[in-house]
């Protein structure tokens, strides 16, 4: 099956190119690195450039040692960031970056300090820095290497459909029986089609517009009590309240690799291994929401 790949703006060769690295992940990967390695080491070019959106980024323990890699591969693409922000809950981590941070802080990267908000901590201290929200939001994950049309393509999804929520790997909700079935049973994303049944997973990135931002701030920090673990429940709710649907960039899921030896830890294990996200899901979702998702399914098309 062909990939459509023209609401992205990117051709059939490079995705390609990229479904052949992601074949051959792991050699290729350690080419990347070097490279990203190098780059860290001697280039002095900036890492942001007017016009682009926030990439806004969280990390902790012993990803504090190559989170400088993955924000290299950002900082490597063909469309920068206005912004660059790598949110830490450590003072230890905040005053005692390692070198490969350093040369990103004096190419233009921001590194605040923040309460520790879990992997809310992506999103939410940006909310609480600002009350203007020009531009929109891009969350990464800390332990993926992105390559260089990462960025581009979620720009232009935004351009093209301002109005949804635009990322790389989702989700399809599914339904059973007047609620929401477990997270495990739920089926991947085949569509660019928009439709408020997508459900976003941030881990390839996202990118959020001003108006979502603006709901998401003025929702304050009931996530705390309610899916604490579950970023992604708490975007998708909201947007769905904001009468926002969630689109995929591609027909497909899409995936980036991994910097080597970050998995150890992760909320996969907890929240989907141990059906965490179920729990998080009934505490979030109202009666009125799941009507909602109800209603988009019964129209098919949304």
């Amino acid at each position: 099956m062909a990939l459509r790949t023209a609401r992205a703006g990117l051709s059939t060769r490079s995705v390609e190119t990229w479904l052949f690295f992601l074949r051959h992940e792991t050699k290729l990967t350690k080419f990347h690195l070097t490279r990203l390695r190098l780059r860290n080491e001697r280039s002095k070019a900036s890492v942001t450039a007017p016009g682009g959106p926030v990439v806004s980024v969280t990390t902790y323990g012993d990803r504090l040692r190559t989170v400088h890699l993955v924000l290299e591969s950002i900082a490597a693409g063909s469309v920068l960031p206005s912004r660059m922000i790598l949110w830490v809950d450590s003072e230890e981590a905040f005053a005692n970056r390692t070198a490969g941070l350093q040369r990103l802080v004096d190419r233009g990267l921001e590194i605040c300090r923040s309460e520790n908000f879990g992997p809310h901590t992506k999103y939410y201290p940006y909310l609480l820095s600002t009350d203007t929200f020009e531009s929109a939001l891009v969350t990464a994950d800390d332990d993926l290497l992105y390559n260089e049309w990462w960025l581009k393509g979620l720009v232009r999804a935004n351009r093209e459909d301002p109005g949804s929520v635009n990322c790389y790997r989702a989700h399809r909700v599914r339904l059973e029986k007047g609620a929401i079935a477990p997270y495990v049973t739920w089926g991947r994303c085949r569509t660019t089609e928009p439709s408020f049944l997508h459900f976003a997973t941030g881990v390839s990135g996202c990118i959020y517009p001003p108006s979502l931002l603006r709901r998401l701030k003025l929702a304050g920090s009931e996530f705390v009590r309610l899916c604490p673990k579950a970023d992604d429940v708490w975007l998708h709710v909201n947007a769905l309240r904001a009468g926002m649907r969630t689109r995929q960039v591609w027909d497909r899921p899409l995936r980036f690799p991994f910097v080597p030896g970050t998995q150890g830890s992760g909320l996969y294990h907890s929240n989907v291994l141990l059906a965490r996200n179920d729990e998080q899901i009934r505490h979030t979702y109202t009666a009125s929401d799941i009507a909602a998702l109800e209603a988009a399914a019964q129209v098919g098309s949304n």
